[in-house]
């Protein structure tokens, strides 16, 4: 079976009355806890970004408490799953400013773990790509916040 392409979809949506819009957010969401994830987001955090990148950040204060210190393989493992976590986040908000908030404060968590990761080639590729990442995201931000975010990273470098 072929789906249908985006503006297909959009046109049989704008024929549906508001309750069968409402039926087939919620079977969508019944499906996958991706799904449910980006609706909640849509739903109750969109509104306040702010909110949203503390409740983020909240959250990978919590997995990186939770890292297996004594084993690296286990330690890079939470890296990762702490990074998987994070970028589903920055996929669901779809702002550059958002985007470098949350990496920059994902690559100073990494740095304040007590983790010797510029010791381990696969930690240490991991901050790289981030500040790939963090870069790229705020060369698309405006003057302003460009300098604030330059500021930070530069910061995050140094120590």
């Amino acid at each position: 079976m072929k789906p249908a392409t985006v503006s297909e979809i959009k046109r049989a949506l704008s024929q549906l009355n508001k309750d069968e819009i409402t039926e087939l957010c919620l079977r969508l969401v019944r499906y996958r806890k991706e799904n449910k994830e980006l609706l909640t987001y849509l739903v109750f955090e969109a509104d306040d970004q702010a909110l949203f990148i503390k409740h983020v950040k909240e959250e990978i204060d919590h997995q990186f408490r939770q890292m297996n210190h004594s084993n690296i393989y286990l330690a890079k493992k939470t890296i990762r799953k702490v990074l998987r976590s994070a970028s589903k986040y920055i996929k669901f908000a779809g702002s550059k400013q958002t985007e470098a908030e949350i990496l920059i404060y994902f690559c100073k968590s990494l740095k304040d773990c007590g983790l010797p990761w510029k010791n381990h080639p696969v930690t240490y590729n991991i901050f790289e790509r981030q500040i790939t990442k963090i870069e790229k995201a705020i060369q698309s931000l405006h003057e302003d916040l460009q300098f604030d975010y330059g500021q930070e990273l530069e910061k995050l470098l140094e120590e």
